[in-house]
């Protein structure tokens, strides 16, 4: 099967899985892991940050990082695509006691002037506005990334107004890797920043929420809470870390391949509508007489398997374990239907 289902779904290389078998280990709740310790200071010096914080997956450093951030009565802003709202269980208000405000953006993203409009008034009838969350890129946008010159304004205005700004980074490199933008320089724009290990980085586990001293300092007590504090887990560290070191470039033929794929379905006389292709998603809605619950049962039939996003709307994600050829196989059959 050729999977397109998602990035999550990449399983060690054979090196890496080396580099695990070879690791040290210890307790991290004790902060006696070597490899742990040694990959979030990887991530944090990567970013320009004090310290990381390695967590078992994205929701957790997400609502780790909104729970540090505010408390009770408080509310968060985001664009209403935003994983911390689509995907997360309503975990903000479940852990943190806080509400949520949505902006009806563009393809997952806002603008600086949008957040400023959405933050309330200091009235007893209204939550305080305390924390701004950003997604890059952003899956239900189609794989859509933030410039960094479309951060700043949105940085600036958080200054202004007092509000920490978080990064959902969970497929942050894949961005990096079209714009060129350094990491240091993502770093220097924001308050605490996730990113995702497992996804087209190819580890099986894990995620890191990077900031300063004290968030990452609060932070390990509210993944202990959560039940985040793991023992023996610098295996999976050390996948993270050869991840973070061999991985990253290799994100551009992901994002290629993708490219390609939505250029074929625009040419397709089957497909309404493809969204803008700018990293390793493919966003896209068939016409009728095709669901996507019918579209996806004749591509499994066919080998290929992908990710319904509505009653006519499909996913595509590219990844590690898809190669040229099976992207040549794929564009095959599409042109078959």
């Amino acid at each position: 099967m050729i999977n397109l289902i998602s990035d999550t779904v990449t399983k060690p290389t054979p090196e890496m899985l080396q580099v695990m078998f070879k690791a040290e280990v210890g307790d991290d709740v004790f902060k006696d892991d070597p490899s742990i310790n040694a990959l979030e200071a990887q991530a944090a010096a990567m970013f320009g940050k004090a310290a990381a914080l390695f967590c078992p997956s994205g929701t957790m450093t997400n609502q780790i990082a909104i729970h540090v951030h505010t408390r009770p009565l408080d509310e968060l802003i985001c664009e209403q695509k935003s994983h911390v709202y689509q995907y997360e269980l309503g975990g903000y208000s479940f852990h943190s006691g806080i509400s949520i405000k949505l902006i009806e953006g563009t393809n997952g993203k806002m603008t600086a002037e949008q957040v400023a409009a959405a933050v309330n008034p200091d009235y007893d009838w209204l939550p305080n506005s305390k924390l701004v969350v950003l997604e890059n890129t952003c899956n239900k946008g189609g794989g859509s990334y933030y410039t960094l010159d479309e951060i700043r304004p949105i940085q600036k205005v958080c200054k202004e107004k007092e509000l920490r700004l978080h990064l959902d980074g969970a497929r942050l490199f894949n961005a990096l890797v079209e714009t060129g933008e350094s990491t240091q320089e993502v770093g220097s724009l924001f308050d605490s920043i996730s990113i995702c290990l497992s996804k087209g980085l190819g580890a099986p586990v894990g995620s890191l929420l990077i900031g300063d001293a004290d968030f990452i300092k609060r932070a390990r007590k509210v993944r202990k809470v959560m039940g985040g504090g793991m023992r023996q887990a610098g295996y999976l560290a050390a996948a993270g870390s050869y991840a973070l070191e061999q991985h990253v470039e290799r994100l551009k033929e992901d994002n290629d391949r993708a490219k390609k794929l939505g250029a074929i379905l625009e040419g397709l006389d089957y497909v309404e509508d493809v969204r803008p292709v700018k990293t390793n998603i493919v966003i896209f809605d068939v016409k009728a007489p095709w669901t996507s619950a019918t579209f996806l049962d004749h591509l499994k039939g066919k080998g290929i398997l992908a990710a319904p996003f509505g009653p006519m709307t499909v996913r595509f994600c590219t990844h590690l374990d898809v190669s040229e050829q099976m992207i040549n196989e794929v564009i095959g059959i599409l042109k078959e239907l």
